[in-house]
Order: structure tokens, then C-alpha cells, then sequence
């Protein structure tokens, strides 16, 4: 069986392991003659499938009793507007971060509902750094601050979450965080955020689902107007069913979670995330071939672009990288260039081979 060192961006691959136990009971679903696709959601083989999954995710990142955790559909480009619509409550105003194509296209959505400050605008740099800390103009009067903190495209993260300011109620405004790309890759205090959504495409399962988490103050005071596909309390009063979920997604996203408890959980996987990541930027930057945009303090470790010296050998690298079975290395359209995402369920030895691959191809080629 031929398997790739897949870098995509997401889609992205999926552990083995997790494939293959998928594989295992995908006609014959724990003695139930079906598959898990074909079980009713609220039958309870996969009631069970669901309640493991919560306990897992719990686990692995802490989180605490007073946190909803809700299994949706829609992506992060439906929790854009979502997060905003639960969480404005009569508010006029909201507070992002533009770092990356990612938290642009949010401000674009949530502009329709309300006035958008920016607190700090990467644009100026090509989303290449982020703004200093004493650069931030928040609002007084915003009712949440949003952030991404790792841009996929960009290749930009924030090391830790901004600490937002303090209302004129005398409490913190609210923190929303679109964690897609970086979420389960090193741990996190969830107490700092009010919500937290990842679409699940990238480390924790297949497309189709999105995982969000929500302190469950932020589930009362909802407008009246608002359609209940739409709030939070609905889908936490329906246990993530008031519709038929994505239950194979989410029972994928479960087995994810359990084999990265086997492999000693997000801390863990964080060391293997940090040496993943400085090899590939040390072989970058060790070259006169290679060169990564981002500033060194703010690169992610999930997303790392990089750029040939000649782009005119980008469409040979590509085809000798796949001949190698190193997959989907191309760059975002908007950026251009070379990108390997090397999310959790990329194995050091993926990162191993592109690097050997990248040493062998600049010395063919520069």
C-alpha cells in the first residue's frame, strides 16, 4: 500500500493508525452489522461514539466544566458570523486582529453585522509579522475581541493569546479564537478564551465538522430574532444534535483524539510539533536556495512557506517532491511559493525525507 507524506493545508492527512482502525470497523460497526454512517445518531452505539469523543477532547486540552463543547457543521467561515451573533448581545461594535488571509475574510463577514475595529493590521508587512503589542488600539466599546491564532496561508502565529482589555462592566471583553489550524498542537489555557472553534480539517479529523467551545455564560441574553441553527444554547441544549449531525466526521475526530491521548497527549505531541518545526525552518534558513518570509518570532509551527531562489524551478520542485512522495507542497494561489503543513499527524519522519529532498533538489538544481 503506497502512502504519501501528504503537506497539505487541509484537507490534511490523518494518523495511520486512525485510518486503519476506520478501515477495521467501517462495514461492521462494534457488532452492529453496520456501518457507523448508517447508525442513527441518537441510537445508542453512537450516543456512546459522541459522549467519548466530549470526554477525550475535555481531557486532552482541560477543559473546564463551565465550557460547552458542541460538534457542528458550517466550518470557521460559518463561526464567523456565528461567534459574532451569540456574542454581540445588542453590541454595535467588535474588535479583530487582521494577521492573515484568515482573520480578513472573518472581518469581511462580520462587517455585515456590525462596525469592525482593527486592533492590530499585519497588511503593511504582507501578513509577514504581527504589530507590536504597544501598536494595539483596542476599542472601549467593542463587545468581543477576535483573533486567528495561526494564519494557514501566512504561516503567522501568536506564541501566546492578547491579553484583551478591560470593559467599562469591569470585566475582560470577551476572547473568540479561530484555532483551525493550530488546535490540539500544544496546550492552551481555555479559561482565557470566552470561544473557541476549529474546523476539524486539519488536526482532528476529515472536512464536515467543526468542534467549538464556549463558556456557557455566553448561552443566555441571545436575541430573540436569532434563527436557532444559529445559537449556541440550541445546540447545547440538543447535545450537538438539533439536527442530524456529521456522525462520521465526528466519529472519525473521536478516534483521532484517542490515538493522540496514546501518544501522550497535547503536551507531548507540542515537543514532537517543536522539533518538526525547527528542522525544517534550521534547513531553510541554513540556505541561500530556501527563504521563509515570516519573522522568526512569530512563525507558526503548523504552516511554514517558503519560497525558491529561481521560481522558475517552483513547477519542477513540485513534480520531483511528488515523484518522491512528498504531496500537496504547492503554496496558497495568493501567496505563491512552497508550503509544508506539518500538523500533528505528520510524522517527523515526513519532515526528515522533505528536508533530505529539499538539500538534494538545491544541489541539482542551484
Amino acid at each position: 500500500m503506497k502512502r504519501a507524506y501528504n503537506f497539505s493545508a487541509g484537507p490534511a492527512m490523518l494518523p495511520n493508525e486512525v485510518m486503519e482502525r476506520a478501515r477495521d470497523e467501517f462495514l461492521d460497526f462494534r457488532d452492529t452489522g453496520m456501518s457507523v454512517m448508517e447508525i442513527s445518531h441518537r441510537s445508542k452505539e453512537f450516543i456512546a461514539v459522541a459522549e467519548q469523543a466530549e470526554a477525550d477532547l475535555r481531557e486532552l486540552l482541560a477543559i473546564p466544566d463551565n465550557y460547552k463543547v458542541l460538534f457542528l457543521q458550517g466550518g470557521a467561515s460559518l463561526q464567523y458570523s456565528m461567534s459574532a451573533l451569540n456574542l454581540l448581545k445588542g453590541g454595535k461594535k467588535a474588535d479583530f486582529f487582521r494577521t492573515g488571509a484568515w482573520s480578513d475574510k472573518a472581518i469581511k463577514e462580520v462587517a455585515h453585522l456590525c462596525e469592525v475595529n482593527i486592533v492590530a493590521d499585519g497588511k503593511a508587512s504582507s501578513y509577514t509579522d504581527i504589530p507590536a503589542r504597544e501598536d494595539w488600539k483596542f476599542s472601549d466599546d467593542a463587545a468581543f475581541v477576535h483573533f486567528c491564532p495561526n494564519e494557514t496561508i501566512h504561516g503567522v502565529e501568536f506564541q501566546q493569546p492578547p491579553e484583551t482589555p478591560v470593559g467599562k462592566d469591569g470585566k475582560r471583553k470577551p476572547l473568540v479564537a479561530d484555532m483551525s489550524s493550530c488546535i490540539l498542537s500544544r496546550p492552551i489555557d481555555v479559561s482565557k478564551y470566552d470561544v473557541i472553534y476549529a474546523g476539524a480539517q486539519k488536526n482532528i479529523g476529515p472536512s464536515g465538522l467543526t468542534v467549538v467551545i464556549v463558556r456557557d455564560d455566553h448561552l443566555d441574553n441571545l436575541p430573540d430574532n436569532l434563527p436557532r441553527m444559529l445559537s449556541y444554547r440550541a445546540h447545547a441544549d440538543g447535545d450537538s444534535m438539533f439536527n442530524t449531525p456529521p456522525t462520521y466526521p465526528w466519529y472519525l475526530a473521536g478516534l483521532v483524539f484517542d490515538w493522540l491521548k496514546q501518544q501522550g497527549g497535547v503536551e507531548a505531541i507540542e515537543k514532537v510539533n517543536i522539533r518538526k518545526a525547527e528542522k525544517l525552518y534550521a534547513a531553510i534558513d541554513a540556505s541561500d536556495f530556501y527563504t521563509n518570509p515570516v519573522a522568526p518570532a512569530v512563525r507558526s509551527r503548523m504552516n511554514l512557506p517558503f519560497t525558491l531562489k529561481d521560481p522558475e524551478l517552483d513547477a519542477v520542485f513540485l513534480k520531483e517532491a511528488e515523484q518522491a512522495g512528498l504531496t500537496s507542497l504547492k503554496g496558497h494561489r495568493s501567496v505563491g511559493g512552497m508550503r509544508a503543513s506539518i500538523y500533528n499527524a505528520m510524522p517527523e519522519a515526513g519532515v526528515d525525507a522533505l528536508i533530505a529532498f529539499m538539500q538534494e533538489f538545491e544541489k541539482s538544481h542551484g
